[in-house]
């Protein structure tokens, strides 16, 4: 079994957000956290990229996004990229 590379687009809430906060949680969430980037959007919101290592047995990336969705803040968690590593 490999490995594969996930990166998690995660849309806040709102401008307000604190992006450090949410960054800081994603990573206590999730311990293969391996980078997180923020994309401007546009009229001051940003989204998070966020690289997550995982193993490429069944239901972990389902797992992973469903982890960021959970936390406060984040309106929407959605996988936008999965590569093998």
């Amino acid at each position: 079994m490999g490995s594969v590379a996930l990166i998690v687009k995660v849309m806040p809430e709102s401008p307000e957000v604190d992006l450090q906060a949410l960054k800081t949680a994603i990573i206590e969430k999730i311990p293969s956290v391996k980078d997180i980037k923020e994309d401007p959007i546009g009229f001051g919101l940003k989204a998070l990229k966020v690289v997550v290592v995982v193993n490429d047995a069944g239901g972990e990336s389902d797992s992973v996004e469903a982890a960021i969705q959970s936390l406060p803040g984040v309106e929407r968690a959605e996988i936008v990229e999965l590569t093998l590593t």
